[in-house]
């Protein structure tokens, strides 16, 4: 799995807890794009290490979720789970040059330590007191983990990519533990080593895993030091989405899986895909980008190194323009998905160049196209309801009389039709189109009345306006 010399190769690699949240799929774009416009490799970890937590299900999310968002893949996914020999392995090398050590410390020993840390309001840290002493020391058979040795003096420097130059002082660093006392191996171990056997040349994530940066690299240098070949990778930090409020995302905000935008929202893929671009990452004014177009244009340079504020109102105002945009025939299979077995979708077809207008989201579309599917008699709203009141039904009866006339049931004949009857009875032809629309729809909302007859066709149409008329 090692890189071509000089190939750029990324991953995402996201713990399969739960659902695949809207800044991981964020990171997983960013990554895809970066190796894509290099003309890389875009690999995909699945790090299921916490084995109590991880589910087949969440794994499945995940993949669903990046593949909705059309996040191809250049490899199969690496399970983090089944590498934790070579984990070990590298842990037993770090072990044997001197590089790691084995720490008897006791559960009780370490609780005390820490105690005296908060008594003395100090760093809460592994104060090394196994780093220098034999391991002939402990009891026969006490159990151990092992901790690598980091550098004690001097600083660590990162030239993150986003966040520019970053330095920590070695001394705010512990000596961590790499390999647990059951002999498995920490995040920090695995996500290094996995790293390297993959090739990975960058390492695109959230800014929260800043400081696991500079926990990782000693790994790399320690290993440069037993093998010589372990590259570091070039690092880009990306700032994490807020709400619009500026406040940290949470599920008011819209932190929610990206199954959740499809399934409940009605969220098009491709306006996923481009909101989650421009979350963070801009290029000059332009605010709608193909895959084509982001591709060509993606470059680390144009991430901000602040947060990215989420809109909710910006994402469907955008999704309404993708609908608008979108395929006809498409909408339609999609709309049919929604309504269930009764929905016709070469009817929806038909239908959707005056559904698409009015709808946000696909939830939206497929409730305004319910009312073509609806059995008589129609559930009519409170609003719709209240229209078919004497008045209106009477109404109904003269509209059925002169509809029932029509034999072309086409647009222009049976709006010159109606507009005659209305001059005729002195009225708006709104006031007629009110009660026209609830006996058709069962709603006060639709596409133009004129279209609904249409749709609907002659036999339908009078069927559900006899059955409200006087």
């Amino acid at each position: 799995m090692a890189s071509d010399s000089g190939k750029v190769v990324t991953r995402f690699a996201p713990s399969p807890t739960g659902f695949l949240h809207i800044g991981g799929a964020r990171t997983a774009l960013f990554n895809w794009l970066f190796s894509r416009h290099h003309g890389g490799k875009a690999l995909l970890r699945i790090e299921d290490t916490d084995r109590k937590r991880s589910t087949q299900e969440a794994i499945d999310a995940i993949l669903d979720g990046l593949d909705w968002l059309g996040l191809e893949y250049d490899e199969a996914p690496t399970f983090q789970s089944q590498r934790a020999e070579r984990h070990a392995a590298v842990a037993q090398m770090l072990l044997e040059n001197g590089q790691a050590y084995r720490c008897f410390a006791t559960p009780e020993e370490l609780e005390a330590m820490r105690a005296e840390q908060r008594a003395a309001k100090q760093p809460m840290r592994y104060d090394g007191r196994w780093r220098d002493r034999d391991p002939s020391e402990a009891p026969a058979g006490a159990p151990f983990v092992v901790r690598l040795k980091t550098p004690t003096e001097g600083e660590t420097t990162i030239e993150d990519k986003v966040q520019g130059k970053v330095s920590v002082r070695n001394a705010e660093l512990d000596d961590y533990i790499i390999l647990r006392a059951d002999g498995t191996p920490t995040y920090m171990l695995a996500a290094v080593v996995d790293d390297h056997d993959m090739g990975v040349t960058h390492v695109i994530r959230g800014d929260d895993h800043l400081n696991n940066a500079f926990r990782q690299l000693p790994i790399y240098h320690a290993m440069q030091q037993i093998e010589g070949d372990w590259p570091e990778p070039i690092y880009a930090h990306i700032p994490l989405i807020h709400g619009n409020d500026g406040a940290k995302l949470s599920k008011r905000h819209g932190a929610m899986g990206v199954d959740a935008y499809r399934d409940e929202l009605g969220i098009l893929p491709e306006t996923l895909f481009n909101y989650l671009l421009r979350l963070g990452w801009g290029h000059g004014d332009k605010e709608e980008f193909s895959h084509e177009e982001a591709i060509a244009l993606f470059d680390l340079g144009g991430v901000n190194k602040g947060p990215s504020r989420f809109d909710m109102k910006k994402l469907l105002n955008m999704n309404g323009n993708y609908i608008r945009a979108a395929d006809d025939a498409r909408l339609a299979a999609l709309a049919a998905q929604r309504i269930g077995p009764q929905a016709d979708a070469a009817l929806l077809e038909q239908a959707m160049p005056v559904l698409k207008t009015r709808a946000r989201d696909m939830v939206e579309l497929a409730d305004g196209a319910a009312f073509l599917f609806s059995q008589r008699p129609l559930e009519m709203t409170e609003k719709a309801a209240a229209l078919l009141d004497d008045d209106g039904r009477a109404l109904l009866a003269k509209v059925s009389a002169r509809l029932g006339a029509e034999n072309d049931w086409t647009i222009e004949p049976l709006e010159a039709s109606l507009k005659a009857m209305a001059e005729e009875l002195g009225l708006g032809l709104g006031k007629l189109a009110q009660p026209m629309r609830a006996a058709l729809t069962g709603t006060t909302t639709s596409p133009g009345i004129f279209d609904v007859l249409v749709l609907l066709g002659r036999e339908e149409s009078l069927a559900r306006i006899d059955a409200q008329a006087a």
